[in-house]
């Protein structure tokens, strides 16, 4: 009776364990609804969203889930990315009112086709055209990297109806990939 016991025991414990892996492993696939003061806030509003991947972690999408992307070489209110480079890493274009944009979120004219170009944080935003709705692949690749959400904080706040600067700088340096 102690042995059959002991195997109930030790197949419960074994039952347990895969039943938590999976809830585990679905929770890490889930996007992310919460955050903890570690952590980078959630953005969730009409221009857009968070995207959480267990290898990725938290990422910025468009309302669509497409992957978005910041430039290394970008400087706050000013894209370098011109020409090839943005033939391959096209700009997330604003299509619509660009007035009372959601915090964090700006524009900025491009000085090179003059298509109004959405920003945040101060960062020019890209697509990577081999990118569809599902993992993103252009993370790390010539310079370009997975836009982020920021560091939550206790003092941000949850509109803001100024846009970042909008830039109309002409930029001398065309980086072509």
């Amino acid at each position: 009776m102690n042995k059959k016991a002991s195997m109930v025991i030790a197949v419960l414990v074994v039952a347990a364990l895969v039943v938590g892996g999976v809830l585990l492993m679905h929770k890490s696939n889930s996007p992310a609804t919460s955050t903890s003061s570690n952590s980078a806030a959630a953005v969730n509003n009409a221009i857009l969203k968070t995207k959480s991947s267990a290898s990725l972690g938290q990422y910025l999408t468009d309302p669509n889930g497409k992957a978005l992307y910041t430039y290394s070489v970008d400087t706050s209110g000013v894209s370098n990315c011109t020409g090839t480079c943005l033939a391959n890493w096209p700009a997330y274009v604003d299509t619509g009112a660009t007035t009372g944009l959601p915090s964090g979120v700006g524009t900025l004219t491009r000085t090179d086709n003059s298509q109004v170009q959405y920003t945040y944080n101060g960062m020019p935003l890209y697509y990577f055209v081999t990118d569809g709705t599902g993992s993103p692949t252009g993370d790390g690749v010539n310079s370009f990297n997975l836009a982020k959400p920021a560091a939550s904080s206790s003092s941000t706040s949850t509109t803001d109806t100024t846009p970042d600067q909008t830039s109309t700088s002409n930029s001398t340096s065309n980086h072509n990939y």
